[in-house]
């Protein structure tokens, strides 16, 4: 692989600068010796095959770690994009101990120029698709019944052959059976290092300087016939499904709190998306939302 490259090095380099020039001074000279085995490594990932599983390449480990590394960088970029926090936000973790709240500013075209020339395809789609779509913002309107529409495209999505790397960023209309204005668009937002806007929920929270770099990637991956979410996740949603013996069956009383369409819905689009049935129980349950623990969540049977 090409000699001391990887995406740890270009967050920590444009975390460092203070530079309206981050793209010609930091990426580019990245992106110069990026190229090559380090693209061709990330096409290993490209493609559905079980390959994070121990049957794939050596390495794979490696890879989930430096795909996340990767989606710390675009959350980081992505900053400039997003509209600013409703109020000083207390927490998360990121935005407390992270990056500043803006952080470098690159161009639509500079920022898809990095990931592209790394492999990957954009898309902004704009019939809305919780594979595809993050909410950024909610209007409501009077008829609860109204579906979620797209009014506009506020960043691009991403994806890797037939994995999803980043969610495109959207504004939506929506009636309060399907969206609600301060739930979809505020609740925290999980598998998620940093918004400007919300609270995330990212499994390197609360770690040390070098152990928060050894979480995995969320593997989300379509077909021209199926789709696999969090297709990784050793735990059935249902705790009916049980994949390794070093998980209980059972999940949280907490998780369990949420109704099996609530559940659904969270791995689905990374949120809630409305405020659960059980407000009041969880409402005794001081930090529940940062407690949640989602990550190893799996839909039963084919995930179609």
């Amino acid at each position: 692989m090409d000699d001391e490259v990887d995406a740890r090095e270009l967050y920590k380099a444009l975390c460092d600068h203070d530079g309206a020039d981050a793209h010609d001074v930091v990426v580019a000279p990245w992106l110069a010796r990026a190229r090559g085995d380090y693209r061709a490594l990330l096409a290993t990932a490209a493609g559905d095959g079980a390959w994070w599983s121990g049957e794939g390449p050596q390495g794979s480990g490696y890879l989930l770690q430096e795909l996340y590394a990767l989606s710390r960088v675009s959350d980081l970029l992505l900053l400039a994009f997003q509209p600013p926090a409703d109020e000083v936000p207390e927490w998360p973790w990121a935005h407390r101990h992270g990056p500043p709240d803006q952080g470098p500013v690159l161009s639509r075209h500079e920022y898809l120029d990095l990931f592209t020339a790394l492999g990957m395809t954009p898309f902004d789609d704009t019939v809305f698709d919780p594979f595809l779509h993050e909410i950024v913002d909610v209007e409501q309107v009077d008829d609860p019944h109204t579906p979620i529409r797209i009014t506009q495209v506020v960043w691009p999505g991403l994806m890797l052959g037939q994995l999803l790397f980043s969610r495109a960023g959207v504004r939506v209309r929506a009636g309060a059976d399907h969206a609600q204005r301060g739930v979809a668009d505020r609740s925290p937002l999980y598998w998620t290092f940093l918004r400007r806007h919300r609270p995330t929920v990212d499994l390197s929270h609360g770690w040390g300087h070098n152990a928060q770099w050894a979480t995995d990637f969320r593997l989300d991956y379509r077909t021209a016939t199926a789709q696999r979410l969090n297709a990784a996740g050793r735990v059935g949603i249902d705790g009916s499904e049980d994949l390794s013996p070093d998980h209980p069956k059972n999940l949280s009383p907490e998780e369990r709190l949420l109704t099996p369409d609530e559940r659904r819905e969270l791995l689905r689009h990374r949120c809630l998306l409305r405020v659960p049935e059980a407000a009041g129980a969880l409402a005794e349950v001081p930090g529940w939302q940062m407690d949640l623990f989602p990550f190893d969540w799996r839909l039963p049977g084919s995930q179609e």
